[in-house]
């Protein structure tokens, strides 16, 4: 395992408690569009740890206890001011290979032990099946669309339809659960909900382990943007776009009811977790997928509701808006000034403050090409510009674009880190 001996900034290992609080207060004051004592950095990435410790992508997803002691000597080396814990990206082999899920490729099952997600585009709903998910949407993911995405769903198909029964024919039913395939599927969710309490159990021992060190986390609760929902993982590239035009209303509908569903459960995780933080990452919502207009009517109205109860509920949305959405900006920009975190992947970062100046933290945005194939003073020049054009005057959290890139070599990571604390006071 490779690593520097820390950066020392506030001598975090003995007063691990007030390196936490000036950390956070810093990540807050952008948050809330104060000017804080300098720019904060943030520390997300999905499989990077693997480069950074010397190992295999393959070996940090399935050993939890691996990736702790990577990831906390990755803090201790850079100190960022927050960090996106590292468990619930990475350390997540046992409990897919447990569901038998379908829906991605990962190390060891598709791809090599060094590479990374492929996430499968297919279609796990048809068109017509709209109606059957509005009229009852539990009951179509429990029978209908869960048994598409995982083995370990595959039994429940089996199952009559509850609300269809009640008193005597009601426990006659029952006799479904004996049916082997329902046992079997139910004895699969068993190993795969021990393998779920393995993950969370492990992340929160970690979030636990880096605030004892003087390290805030954020991002304790990741939900989804409703047409994302659909188009990601249930009608595919190809069935949501013709939807916009075959089926907007049921589109319409379907989104708008899965908001208030996204919206509620996104909370009650929250709490639980303890962190004000929700992690929203977005694919459909860039320039080249979609029209404004149809963005307008059909992608971010639902996000809106969602950020919205979110914000009403004291929480703090972080929304990753991946590739270029500058043309998306004013829209987005309707939002409570002060509340959210905008993280953006490729979108003119000048552009972006000029535009959501007085509205929005913005986050980012050091290009995945500078960090993976430029040289450490590419980084620090391309970090020093943004925090000179971009972070003086509050209201912004210097990052890779998606975070530290898997492939980044550790000498531009250290280059990013220590820019910002070379430019950012």
């Amino acid at each position: 395992m490779v690593g520097g001996g820390g950066m020392n900034e506030l001598a975090t290992a003995s007063q691990p408690q007030a390196a936490y609080d000036a950390r956070l207060r810093r990540v807050m004051d952008a948050v809330q569009l104060k000017t804080p004592d300098r720019v904060p950095v943030g520390m997300m990435s999905i499989l990077w740890w693997a480069r950074y410790g010397g190992t295999t992508v393959r070996e940090i997803m399935y050993d939890g206890d691996l990736l702790a002691r990577i990831a906390m000597q990755a803090l201790d080396e850079f100190e960022p001011d927050v960090f996106q814990p590292p468990h619930m990206t990475a350390y997540i082999g046992r409990m897919l290979e447990a569901a038998g899920f379908k829906q991605m490729l990962w190390s060891g099952h598709g791809v090599g032990d060094h590479q990374g997600y492929q996430y499968l585009d297919r279609e796990y709903m048809s068109a017509a099946e709209y109606d059957d998910f509005l009229f009852d949407p539990t009951g179509f993911f429990l029978q209908t669309y869960l048994p598409r995405v995982a083995t370990a769903f595959e039994g429940l198909a089996h199952l009559p339809w509850l609300p269809s029964r009640a008193y005597f024919p009601f426990l006659v039913g029952m006799a479904s659960f004996a049916d082997p395939r329902v046992q079997a599927s139910l004895a699969q969710l068993r190993n795969t909900g021990e393998e779920a309490v393995r993950l969370l159990t492990r992340s929160a021992q970690f979030v636990e382990d880096a605030k004892a060190r003087g390290f805030p986390a954020d991002a304790g609760v990741i939900c989804f943007c409703p047409f994302d929902m659909f188009g990601d993982y249930m009608r595919g590239a190809k069935g949501i776009l013709t939807d916009m035009y075959r089926h907007p209303d049921k589109l319409l509908e379907a989104t708008d009811k899965a908001a208030v569903m996204i919206a509620r459960e996104a909370i009650k995780a929250a709490r639980m977790s303890g962190s004000p933080f929700v992690f929203i990452p977005i694919h459909w919502g860039p320039d080249n997928f979609m029209s404004l207009k149809n963005f307008q009517r059909f992608w971010w109205p639902g996000l809106r509701k969602v950020m919205m109860s979110l914000i009403e509920a004291d929480l703090i949305p972080i929304v990753l808006w991946e590739a270029n959405c500058a043309s998306r900006l004013e829209t987005i920009a309707d939002i409570p000034p002060g509340k959210a975190i905008y993280h953006f992947e490729q979108t003119d970062m000048r552009l972006a403050r000029d535009v959501l100046r007085g509205v929005v933290c913005i986050r980012g945005n050091v290009p995945a090409s500078i960090m993976v194939t430029g040289q450490p003073e590419d980084v620090d020049a391309y970090c020093r510009g943004l925090i000179e054009d971009v972070g003086r005057g509050g209201g912004f959290i210097l990052d890779g674009a998606l975070g530290i890139p898997d492939d980044a070599p550790l000498r531009n990571v250290r280059a990013l880190y220590e820019a910002a604390r070379k430019y950012g006071g």
